[in-house]
């Protein structure tokens, strides 16, 4: 009985992957169907593969298809002489956007030790949408030689593998179709030469939906879409603390009110108006309606030139009642590069996401970091342990509530506030530091 189960689950197995109608986007003789938009390296044909030849230049290559697609799965085959590339989806060309150069999602080949094969890039427009810091488990998928690759592109849904190893699950509603291409990025002259190759190049593009696989969850879920909730982040426990239209759920520090000015909301994104720089001069901070204990709390949030601000967290409206911002642990905020907040302090204690004036973030996650667009900052709380993350990757741990905690304390600014950092619970805040710094995607999930 067992055996004719099985040959009856094979049989349907083999016929509905008959039933599905794969087109071939590279007939293994030449480039029909496919156009050079950019760049110096050279695209040609050989044992029925693709062959991308490394040049320098100006700007990366691509080699297009002549048609546009919305929604597909796509699977190629995939070498590389240990050049950065990767295969572009729903992608464009427009000579009065992005300097005229190919933008839109970037199904990424990194064989570099990062190696983040199988993250989903913006190219030319917003930098990295999925981190491979989202899916550790994943980063093993790649191996020198030939690598399978498989895309599912479903409405807002972009998820990726690599030779069979799921790598991203990425929400995103910034192009619902576009051209597919093969990337051969720019090198310096000792990659001069180098190739990247292609083959096996196939498209579902009728009845995808059917033809999906079921979601496990096994790469994280990035809901890249501002001020909303996913079923499944609904189904975790996350709630929206700003809903993106209104000022429900929040208050000016100072008073049960928002701020009458200083602050604005257009089009999805709260934004502390620039005044004098000065700490809380303007609108001033605005913190929750509500404390909390213990939580992961996510925001996305976009500097300007010189710019300061803050998350804060265990904040007391009561403690400070004089000039300046409400007390709190604060996630920094601050461009590093253009404040001088960035060089007091001490060993870094004030740059861009540390713990300010108690512990330096840790270096080596700033080549993700997008310094002209959006962020995402981090911040878990369990208990006495905290964490703050930057772009998927954690910058600093600390334990708070015990003898080390309270020494640093005492050798910081806030020596002088009570039992600074301990309470049990607090207010989150958004901190008007007198510069223009924006926020969206405020989401928190409580813990127990």
């Amino acid at each position: 009985m067992k055996k004719i189960l099985f040959l009856l689950c094979f049989a349907f197995a083999f016929l509905s992957l008959q039933a599905q109608e794969w087109q071939q986007l590279f007939n293994g003789k030449n480039l029909q169907g496919w156009k050079q938009l950019s760049g110096t390296a050279t695209y040609t044909v050989r044992d029925k593969t693709i062959v991308g030849i490394a040049a320098t230049g100006k700007e990366n290559s691509f080699l297009a298809t002549k048609k546009n697609y919305s929604d597909f799965i796509l699977e190629f085959e995939f070498k590389t002489e240990g050049i950065n590339s990767g295969v572009q989806l729903r992608s464009h060309q427009n000579k009065k956007l992005y300097g005229g150069h190919v933008y839109g999602y970037q199904f990424e080949i990194d064989p570099a030790p990062r190696a983040w094969t199988g993250g989903i890039y913006d190219e030319a427009r917003r930098m990295w949408l999925y981190r491979m810091t989202s899916n550790e488990p994943a980063r093993t998928a790649y191996h020198d030689g030939w690598n399978s690759a498989r895309v599912e592109a479903f409405g807002p849904r972009i998820r990726t593998w690599v030779n069979g190893i799921e790598c991203a699950n990425l929400i995103d509603d910034a192009d619902k179709e576009g051209f597919i291409a093969l990337q051969v990025h720019l090198v310096g002259k000792a990659d001069e030469g180098k190739q990247i190759c292609w083959r096996n190049i196939r498209i579902l593009t009728k009845d995808v939906e059917k033809y999906l696989t079921p979601d496990t969850h096994a790469a994280p879920e990035v809901n890249n879409i501002p001020n909303t909730l996913t079923d499944y982040e609904k189904e975790q426990g996350w709630m929206l603390l700003w809903d993106g239209k209104t000022t429900e759920g929040w208050r000016s520090a100072r008073s049960e009110s928002f701020p009458e000015k200083g602050w604005n909301i257009h089009d999805g994104i709260l934004t502390v108006e620039p005044a004098d720089g000065g700490e809380s001069t303007n609108g001033g901070d605005i913190i929750t309606r509500k404390t909390y204990k213990n939580f992961i709390l996510k925001v996305d949030f976009k500097i300007t030139k010189g710019a300061n601000s803050g998350i804060k967290y265990f904040v007391d409206p009561e403690m400070n009642k004089g000039a300046g911002s409400a007390i709190g642990c604060e996630f920094q905020i601050l461009d590093d590069q253009n404040h001088p907040d960035a060089k007091l302090g001490v060993k870094g204690n004030r740059t861009q996401g540390s713990l300010y004036d108690l512990i330096p973030s840790k270096n080596g996650v700033w080549d993700t970091y997008n310094i002209e667009g959006f962020n995402t900052a981090m911040i878990v709380v369990k208990d006495n342990h905290v964490e703050h993350w930057l772009n998927g990757t954690k910058i600093l741990e600390y334990e708070r509530n015990n003898q080390m905690w309270n020494a640093l304390v005492a050798y910081s600014k806030y020596r002088d506030w009570p039992n600074f950092g301990n309470a049990k619970e607090g207010y989150i805040l958004l901190q008007d530091h007198g510069n223009e710094v924006s926020f969206r995607n405020i989401k928190i999930k409580e813990l127990e």
